[in-house]
């Protein structure tokens, strides 16, 4: 794992049930070169990912860069058109495979008349050697709703209850789809602390999401793909600096071709109604603005976040 990787908190307890990581260099989980078509549309073209042990692996990119459909080519759901693909040694389609991988899928169809007890006490049926009950409660937040029906939970609720799902086979290879979607800042927080215990305690997790933060909090290592293929990759500071300048984001009337065209601007995009400007030199160009905008405020200048440099990178990779 790079030694840039996020450094778990060292307050969290890990569960039990977990073994202490051991030092692995052997790939978990791999894509070879993977083709993948439906129909006439090339989903993943000559795609690989390495995922080994204890990384937190963020796959991140547009909708339809084919972020899904490498999930399910590690859970086995589809086959590859070409190359290959194996977890843990194995046809991810073996069964001694699935029985050590977890997932929190955006799923549709949970049954909402089961109660969150049952649903746990289902999933751990699945497995060998499942989490321990209360490990799995612990783990996942879910105290004091183990009796509620889960069509009666909310939103970040039946997230948290998903997760626990995830964890029932104390699984090695975790997938986590957009996992704290509708979930409160307390909660996501929560989860970000479960899955750095994970990442701990040697488990590997591939993490997809439209949270960037999430994904500068939590990842070892950020895999940016668009129409296929892999943009760029590396730690998320490693991708912060594909970034050149730093971010302007402020209030203003100034006309977003008359900002381009600033010098050393490199990006103009709008944020809500603010607009993010990335300079090589902010102070010049504020000056510039501030010139003909005595109504300019909210002014902020920061280094690069990984929302800039995904934009940037993805924008590239479209106009290529």
């Amino acid at each position: 794992m790079s030694a840039s990787a996020v450094v778990p908190h060292t307050n969290h307890a890990i569960p039990a049930a977990w073994p202490t990581p051991l030092l692995q260099t052997r790939a978990i989980a791999r894509l070879n070169s993977v083709t993948k078509r439906y129909g006439q549309v090339t989903a993943l073209d000559s795609f690989s990912l390495s995922l080994h042990a204890g990384e937190v692996v963020a796959l991140l990119g547009p909708n339809g860069a084919g972020k899904t459909t490498a999930v399910r080519l590690l859970l086995g759901l589809i086959s590859p058109n070409a190359g290959s693909v194996r977890v843990l040694g194995r046809d991810p389609r073996d069964s001694d495979a699935r029985t050590r991988i977890g997932a929190m899928l955006q799923v549709s169809r949970v049954p909402e008349m089961l109660r969150v007890r049952e649903h746990i006490d289902l999933f751990r049926s699945y497995y060998p050697q499942p989490l321990p009950f209360a490990e799995v409660v612990r783990a996942a937040k879910l105290e004091g709703i183990e009796d509620k029906l889960f069509g009666k939970l909310s939103g970040g609720q039946k997230q948290r209850t998903l997760f626990g799902m995830a964890l029932c086979g104390n699984p090695d290879l975790i997938f986590l789809d957009e996992p704290t979607v509708g979930m409160d800042i307390e909660s996501r927080r929560a989860l970000w602390d479960q899955v750095r215990a994970l990442s701990a305690a040697g488990k590997t997790v591939l993490l997809t999401t439209h949270y960037l933060e999430e994904a500068d909090m939590l990842a070892s290592r950020v895999v940016v793909i668009n129409k296929g293929k892999v943009v760029c990759e590396g730690t998320p500071a490693e991708i912060k600096h594909q970034v050149s300048g730093r971010r302007i984001r402020c209030i203003t009337q100034l006309d977003p071709d008359f900002l381009r065209a600033l010098p050393t601007v490199s990006d103009v995009q709008q944020d809500r109604e603010a607009v993010i400007v990335m300079a090589e030199r902010p102070e010049q160009v504020v000056r510039a603005m501030l010139e003909r905008d005595a109504t300019l405020h909210g002014l902020e200048i920061s280094a690069a976040a990984l929302e800039d440099a995904f934009l940037a990178l993805t924008s590239e990779a479209a106009h290529a």
